[in-house]
């Protein structure tokens, strides 16, 4: 499991020849549909661009994301989503990695 302000990752190795992910948005988290959306989109673009290797990856968000007061997406909350998301991903290219040795 690794964590960051806002997401979990869940990991395990499976015996498949690629990577596969499931996102978890829960409304309480982010009440809005679009920042639902965004979050998911951001998340398999990400999880495509790691080239990560043989792992079943589960990424929650557990922490609310904005309001629905607010707008409901901003160039800020995607550049601070893709950060947290980079960061999960290369934990876990680090760990795999460090699993193998």
């Amino acid at each position: 499991m690794f964590r960051t302000a806002h997401f979990v990752l869940y990991a395990r190795h499976n015996e498949l020849a690629c990577a596969r992910l499931g996102v978890v948005a829960a409304k309480r988290m982010a009440p809005r549909a679009v920042t639902r959306n965004t979050i998911k989109r951001v998340t398999r673009e990400l999880f495509r661009q790691a080239a990560l290797p043989q792992v079943d990856c589960i990424v929650r968000l557990s922490r609310p994301v904005n309001s629905k007061s607010g707008p409901a997406t901003t160039a800020k909350l995607k550049a601070e989503l893709r950060e947290e998301l980079t960061q999960l991903f290369a934990f876990l290219l680090n760990a795999t990695a460090f699993a193998r040795k």
